[in-house]
């Protein structure tokens, strides 16, 4: 982190609202790029983004590593979209219920990866989608998730590999 975004960090977790502005502006494209790869949902992706920002401001205070603001504002951002994967698997939406007839033009095999990589657990399935739909670095990733890097590379090696027999070898979903 630069010696600047360090001072605005500070700044923001001692309460200034203008450097903590500032800070998730700076990283807008990057948050909403991941939620949108959780949600894929363009409206569900913005709300998340907003629930993020709000549990960051409400808990800025308690940063003890400003430095770390960005990887800490990306581990909230993942929780609120675990959480509202979870709220979306309790209901059915009114939408996907009345417009059944109307079909996005999306290739089957994205459909495909989307299914396999839903099925796969968290743990792999995070470090699969900073890495690979995020290009992020295996270090970035590790302190996002506050894990060791060792520990990230075995869950991009095993989830690529429980991808792989997910998918059949054309590309397809093997439903099984």
């Amino acid at each position: 982190m630069e010696e600047v975004e360090q001072d605005l960090a500070a700044a923001a977790c001692r309460g200034d609202e203008a450097a903590f502005h500032a800070l998730v502006s700076s990283q807008k494209r990057r948050l909403y790029g991941i939620a949108y790869s959780y949600l894929h949902n363009e409206n569900d992706a913005l709300e998340v983004l907003q629930e993020t920002v709000c549990r960051a401001w409400s808990r800025c205070g308690s940063l003890r590593n400003p430095e770390h603001f960005a990887s800490w504002l990306i581990r909230i951002l993942i929780h609120c979209c675990v959480d509202e994967q979870k709220r979306r698997q309790r209901m059915v939406p009114y939408s996907e219920i009345h417009e059944k007839g109307k079909a996005e033009m999306v290739s089957d095999s994205k459909l495909d990866l989307e299914r396999a990589l839903s099925r796969l657990k968290e743990k792999y399935r995070h470090v699969l989608i900073l890495r690979y739909y995020e290009d992020m670095s295996v270090a970035d990733i590790a302190m996002v998730l506050d894990c060791p890097e060792g520990t990230v590379k075995t869950r991009l090696r095993q989830g690529l590999k429980l991808l792989k027999h997910k998918m059949e070898p054309g590309g397809a979903f093997r439903h099984a």
